[in-house]
């Protein structure tokens, strides 16, 4: 199965739900199999005197209060409700995370085939206990986690009789650093939890998600937007309409490289084995009833005659025909 890629629209249609419709395009011609929204009341979610992130000051400035930023980038029920619509008539998978209960039953209630969970929400257990009733797969982003808080997350859900669990290794912080990205625990949660495992890409390129594929992700999230130099908390640590498309292709690009493990020729290597193997040939003319010794016998191309690794059998027998010099010997004629 191939991996599952989330362009993440996150909250980068600034409030607008034109630019939503503009990034939905994006991420089809980009060939993404989702693209993923965040739904949200700010009143229930941040406190009015809450302070901002630090990579929210550096990319949003200092002047307003976290509320106030992200009370601009809230859509609408009825917005994504169009949203959804919109997706389904361009064959691309609608996600959205709910950030509060109302926003999770109007997600439900709307259809969504996942859903999506952020590492703000680890620790918030009654809420997770609550998304795990709804019995809808869920894909639950780590970020700021210890292994020891994911397990009481998916304590969590399981109590909920719902097991259907991918988990996202991520590092929250937007552009994350390379040192910061620790795939390694991607394969840690892996082992420890017996899940499907994927990643939530922060950095700025694309190294991480392609080694994060070679080391088992089944799922692969990154942010995107449609100019970087858009005002808002996200735009700087996402990719652009081209660089989406070029990290798609790059994500699959490693998935045909990584192929399906059986150690087999190709079908161009078996066309030119016989060129460039070699076989059992005659060092020297050899008349029909010679009995075949090693000085008599070479290994050379081409590869249609016998294999070298049966030059023990074949020591001893005797021609059946005549052979000229480097002529490679066959069973049927011995």
């Amino acid at each position: 199965m191939s991996v599952f890629i989330i362009a993440e629209a996150g909250v980068n249609h600034n409030g607008k739900i034109e630019l939503a419709y503009k990034l939905i395009d994006k991420a089809v011609e980009a060939g993404c199999d989702a693209v993923k929204f965040q739904t949200f009341k700010t009143e229930k979610i941040i406190g009015k005197k809450a302070d901002k992130a630090q990579y929210q000051k550096e990319n949003t400035g200092h002047e307003e209060s976290q509320f106030e930023m992200v009370k601009k980038l809230e859509l609408s029920y009825d917005d994504f409700t169009k949203l959804k619509k919109y997706c389904e008539s361009k064959n691309i998978m609608f996600l959205s995370t709910p950030d509060d209960i109302d926003s999770l039953n109007f997600l439900c209630d709307l259809g969504v085939s996942y859903i999506k969970v952020g590492s703000t929400e680890v620790t918030n257990i009654d809420y997770l206990k609550e998304i795990a009733k709804k019995q809808i797969p869920i894909i639950l982003s780590t970020g700021m986690s210890t292994l020891g808080e994911v397990e009481k997350a998916l304590d969590a859900i399981y109590s909920q009789a719902n097991r259907n669990v991918t988990l996202l290794h991520a590092t929250t912080d937007y552009p994350t650093n390379y040192e910061d990205v620790n795939l390694n625990a991607m394969v840690t949660l892996k082992n420890a939890f017996k899940v499907d495992v994927g990643y939530s890409d922060h950095t700025l390129g694309y190294e991480a998600a392609i080694a994060a594929v070679t080391l088992g992700a089944v799922i692969i999230e990154k942010h995107f937007t449609l100019d970087k130099n858009m005002q808002g908390p996200d735009h700087k640590a996402s990719l652009n309409p081209f660089e989406l498309k070029e990290f798609v292709k790059s994500i699959r690009n490693t998935e045909a490289l990584l192929g399906n493990g059986i150690k087999k020729p190709t079908k161009r290597e078996l066309k030119i084995m016989n060129q460039v193997r070699r076989s059992i040939v005659a060092s020297k003319e050899l008349k029909k009833g010679t009995k075949l010794t090693k000085d008599i016998l070479e290994f050379k191309r081409p590869g249609n005659g016998i294999k070298p690794e049966f030059i023990d059998i074949l020591i001893g027998r005797t021609l059946k025909r005549d052979l000229t010099e480097d002529e490679p010997i066959n069973w049927e004629d011995v």
